[in-house]
């Protein structure tokens, strides 16, 4: 085996337009039945041979594109001056941040830890437990579904448009602290800042009724400021904000 960490850059190609756009450096068949979501194979970009993969992390079509690390400056201009009419701008890390809190999409180290099961995450949809298949762990988690979970993965949105979260304030329901934002970030398609939280039911089992009940309040700097919580994303392909009902 060889570490080629070091050989390789990524270049997220992401966004409504990046088919088009990639089409443009690419003379590879980048339609949706030949190049489905999660499909990888190597393309050519202008003069390089890159591995492009289906998948983004923020809700959105798009590529992420391994090239061989001397070749990434060329790939990089080449999209950017092909995708300038498109209007294709650079975005950082606050930006995959802020866009895949907006969908409640998952991170590991912070909602995806040793310490969380699929249960409590959200993830049972990802499980093959409507199967005979076994896999490490299904035993733990058939008994904990039984069981039901210790603590429930909320999303959330603040109420307030000003206040900004960045993770680590205090979650309360009915005024009692019930857990902690794991991640949280500004918000722009909903106008306000987002999160994920884990709540947790002192006295039982944490049921979903329980997590979508009640009022619900982050401390922010000291001060207290509601949020609406929900166990789906803050934001859907129609454009609408998280509801209490969801």
């Amino acid at each position: 085996m060889t570490d080629v960490t070091g050989a390789y850059a990524v270049l997220g190609l992401m966004g409504p337009r990046s088919r088009e756009l990639l089409a443009r450096v690419s003379d590879a068949d980048l339609g949706p039945t030949a190049f489905p979501y999660l499909t990888s194979r190597e393309i050519a970009i202008g003069q390089a041979t890159a591995r492009a993969s289906r998948v983004t992390y923020v809700g959105e079509l798009g590529w992420e594109l391994y090239v061989p690390a001397e070749l990434a400056v060329g790939v990089y201009d080449d999209l950017m001056r092909a995708g300038a009419s498109l209007g294709v701008a650079d975005a950082g890390y606050y930006a995959i941040e802020s866009l895949r809190l907006e969908k409640g999409y998952r991170a590991f180290g912070r909602e995806l830890t040793p310490d969380h099961t699929p249960l409590e995450a959200g993830l049972l949809f990802a499980c093959k437990l409507d199967t005979d298949i076994g896999f490490l762990g299904r035993d733990a988690l058939e008994r904990e579904r039984r069981s039901g979970a210790r603590r429930r993965l909320v999303s959330f949105v603040l109420e307030d448009p000003e206040p900004m979260l960045w993770g680590g304030e205090l979650v309360l329901r009915d005024g009692v602290p019930v857990g902690q934002v794991t991640s949280a970030a500004w918000g722009a398609t909903v106008g306000a800042a987002v999160g994920l939280a884990y709540v947790a039911d002192p006295s039982r089992v944490t049921s979903r009724d329980w997590a979508l009940d009640g009022s619900y309040e982050v401390d922010v700097g000291g001060s207290l400021h509601p949020v609406t919580v929900g166990l789906r994303a803050p934001y859907d392909p129609a454009g609408e904000r998280l509801r209490p009902d969801r």
